[in-house]
């Protein structure tokens, strides 16, 4: 399994043609505690850069974008009940939705953890 980053701060699980998608830690800090995850209904077909799905804090409320292009095969049932689970797990069990990729080759713009990483320290100069 490879994991890649986006500048939106989302990251992305692969497993042969599945990407799990969530936000990282990085953007659950920015947004504060949840109270709200709206995840995408299965089989809806998105293309890379569509809003995905909706998280709620008590700061505000943010769009999250299909990082990829594709259906989506699975969604994170248990943040109906349970949305502070991104702030405990970001990158693990607070994964939003699962993705089946139609284009791999959109893979290619992504950031590993190190190139991630340092991307964030930009951000903080």
């Amino acid at each position: 399994m490879t994991t890649k980053y986006t500048k939106e701060h989302e990251w992305i699980d692969i497993d042969g043609e599945i990407g799990t998608v969530g936000i990282t830690d990085h953007a659950q800090e920015q947004l504060g505690e949840l109270v709200y995850v709206e995840v995408p209904e299965v089989g809806a077909t998105l293309d890379q850069g569509d809003e995905a799905c909706v998280v709620e804090s008590v700061k505000a409320a943010s769009e999250v974008y299909a990082p990829c292009s594709g259906e989506i095969v699975e969604v994170n049932e248990d943040l109906a009940d349970a949305p502070t689970t991104v702030n405990e797990h970001a990158e693990g069990d607070g994964w939003l939705f699962k993705i089946k990729l139609s284009d791999m080759t959109e893979l290619d713009e992504f950031m590993d953890a190190a190139a991630y990483k340092e991307f964030l320290k930009e951000l903080d100069e």
